[in-house]
């Protein structure tokens, strides 16, 4: 289940609830999806091959086609990023930049777990939502944001996309950013 740690006062949201109202008062959208749903052999496994990228997508079809339906978003695939990833920490080190999309970055995590840093309201300033195994959320377009691993450096997460070429991040500089 995912967390929220507000980083100027270092308070910590957890539950469901909890989570969805912070988050929504930042106009990002969050849910949960059952990752218990996959396969017990999917469920924590971090080398998939394209039959098994394609059965996670199958998996979790009508939750996918539910969300496009509603936002609007055309494509869909599945990232995998872990220790075996060729070249990860110079693929980390692009991510880990401050940048904005022309549209929402989705990502549903169906193994491991990731971070989104995202800039909310001005009270609020940057804040981090480690998300787990059937969190869902879209960082709406124009959020100053990055993504990353945490610890662990392992996930699979289905991203979804208005533009079938996917998005492109565009940087920003924020000299109050603290990494």
């Amino acid at each position: 289940m995912a967390k929220v740690r507000v980083r100027n006062t270092n308070e910590l949201i957890e539950g469901e609830d909890n989570v969805r109202s912070f988050l929504d008062k930042q106009g990002v959208l969050y849910e949960h999806w059952n990752p218990a749903k996959l396969p017990e052999r999917l469920q924590e496994n971090f080398e998939l091959s394209a039959e098994d990228k394609q059965e996670i997508l199958s998996t979790f079809d009508a939750e996918i086609r539910d969300l496009a339906g509603r936002r609007g978003y055309k494509t869909w695939d599945i990232v995998v990023l872990s220790e075996s990833t060729p070249n990860i920490e110079e693929l980390l080190k692009k991510f880990e930049q401050i940048h904005t999309h022309t549209e929402d970055e989705v990502r549903a995590i169906t193994a491991g777990e990731g971070i989104f840093i995202i800039r909310g309201d001005e009270a609020t300033g940057y804040f981090d939502v480690i998300l787990t195994a059937g969190d869902v959320i879209s960082v709406p377009e124009g959020s100053v944001h990055f993504f990353t691993l945490t610890e662990s450096k392992k996930v699979v997460a289905v991203r979804l996309f208005i533009e079938t070429e996917g998005w492109i991040a565009h940087p920003y500089e924020d000299p109050t950013f603290v990494k």
